[in-house]
């Protein structure tokens, strides 16, 4: 054997043993600052929580590749509904888990107010995430991967909603008189200006008007076990996602299936099996599925736990009792979950970097009374956010499917402008793919299934002008061609 080619071969050996290094080197680094954290102060467990649990999102949506861009696109694109699939089994699973957490009594779960807000926020968020090309789960997992045009998402996403729920006087003329007076109604107190911004007055005297709840909370049986199980997770969550799992394999999937098996007069016999087919086509997003769903479940549980423990509602009480009192709502509270989430953080982000030049963005209604800007090295959820980047990052190593790639102009404008409008339909709708539809209707909140239907919406138009816009672009160059 030559030199070059004893080296050939030993060098996907070198490289496999390089990228599990790396990936223990992060897990080291984040146990080295849980060590560190805890002997400060044993109740930094709390925001540690938040942390572990982001780094098993990180591993499991590298390794299913789990992005609702993903699904919507590849099933307007392509019809190939693989994506799709996984996400309805992480929803039917995490639906059970909730339900476990909520019947033992510590769901930390909120629904969302219902209202058109929802649907529009829906719309723009999923136009957006086909011109970004990740959701925003997508886009977290695909930075661990070294996708830099997956950071400039998160840049925009982050800086694009600290600004819009700052917008300032000069926004009033698009918000209706009767949002007006219904937030100038509320006795907020002084330091807030509610009556200061569209956004202010949008969450102020049009949100906290609405109403909303669970499934389960309209049953009311008096047992906590038929609201929790059958209201929340079968009739809020399993029977729609039986249903859409039907729609796919029928529109997408039926089609080559019958023809792959030779099948001209299918019976039901053979429809079930095509369906089974379907969901277990991609073994390894079924796996994420399984995985994001029970991980989600006792995130809840174990953050319902620590804060019966401690006596508190909110982490921003446990900061406040640690002496960190800089960054608090005036309710003293800051962003806490308790369960999966994203955007809100991001936001958080933007706001304290902002802050931090200058901006006076703590007298809205967003940030001074419900979210706060506290340092990010102390922001729970945010520290979730950087838990899934280096989750994503340390499986991506291992599997030697970490490269840094860097985007083109084209590709960086879409991902700015993308993330911008994923910003600004995130808080238009209160969430994102994931607060606003999959930890909503795992809950028992139909509000996610409405979501859902702006998103999907918004995606299908995405595709469509995203399909133009290539077309448009091949013309022109034929025509330099020529």
């Amino acid at each position: 054997m030559s030199k070059d080619t004893a080296t050939a071969a030993a060098q996907p050996g070198a490289m496999m043993h390089r990228g599990t290094l790396y990936s223990g080197v992060i897990v080291a680094l984040v146990a080295i600052f849980s060590a560190m954290a805890l002997a400060a102060d044993t109740r930094w467990i709390y925001l540690l929580v938040y942390v572990w649990f982001g780094l098993a999102y990180g591993i499991f949506l590298q390794y299913g590749r789990f992005c609702m861009a993903s699904a919507v696109r590849d099933l307007f694109a392509v019809k190939v509904p693989r994506m799709a699939v996984g996400v309805m089994i992480a929803t039917a699973l995490f639906s059970l888990t909730a339900a476990f957490v909520n019947v033992a009594g510590y769901s930390t779960f909120s629904p969302h107010p219902l209202g058109w807000h929802i649907l529009i926020g829906g719309l723009i968020f999923g136009f957006g995430i086909i011109f970004t090309g990740g959701c925003a789960s997508g886009s977290l997992y695909k930075s661990g991967e070294g996708n830099i045009g997956s950071m400039l998402v998160l840049v925009s996403i982050s800086f694009s909603q600290a600004i819009f729920v700052d917008l300032g006087s000069w926004s009033n003329s698009f918000a209706p008189a009767s949002w007006e007076e219904s937030a100038a109604d509320k006795g907020m107190p002084e330091s807030l200006s509610v009556t200061d911004g569209w956004f202010d007055q949008f969450l102020a005297g049009y949100v906290w008007d609405l109403s909303g709840g669970t499934v389960g909370e309209w049953l009311d049986t008096g047992s906590a076990w038929v609201d929790s199980f059958l209201g929340n997770a079968v009739i809020s969550s399993i029977l729609p996602v039986l249903a859409i799992i039907v729609v796919l394999y029928l529109w997408a999937f039926r089609k080559g299936y019958l023809r792959r098996e030779k099948l001209d007069n299918p019976g039901l016999g053979d429809e079930l099996r095509g369906i089974w087919k379907m969901v277990t086509s991609s073994k390894n997003t079924a796996i994420a599925g399984l995985g994001l769903g029970v991980f989600a479940g006792l995130q809840m549980w174990v953050t319902g736990a620590l804060r019966e423990h401690y006596g508190i509602f909110n982490f921003g009480e446990l900061l406040s009792k640690m002496g960190y009192s800089n960054g608090l709502t005036v309710q003293n509270t800051v962003f806490d979950p308790g369960y999966w989430y994203i955007t809100t953080q991001e936001a958080q982000l933007g706001g304290w970097i902002l802050n931090g030049m200058g901006a006076e963005n703590m007298d809205n209604v967003y940030f001074g009374l419900d979210n706060g800007l506290p340092n990010p090295l102390i922001n729970a959820p945010l520290l979730m956010s950087v838990g899934i980047i280096l989750g994503a990052a340390m499986l991506a190593l291992v599997k030697k499917e970490f490269k840094w790639k860097v985007p083109n102009l084209e590709t960086a404008i879409f991902a700015l402008v993308g993330g911008a409008l994923m910003g600004i339909g995130a808080r238009i709708g209160m969430g994102c793919n994931v607060g606003a539809f999959f930890a909503a209707v795992t809950n028992g909140d139909l509000s996610g299934w409405i979501f859902l239907a702006g998103m999907t919406l918004g995606g299908f138009i995405g595709v469509k002008a995203f399909s133009a816009w290539m077309e448009y672009r091949a013309s022109k160059e034929d025509d330099l061609a020529l």
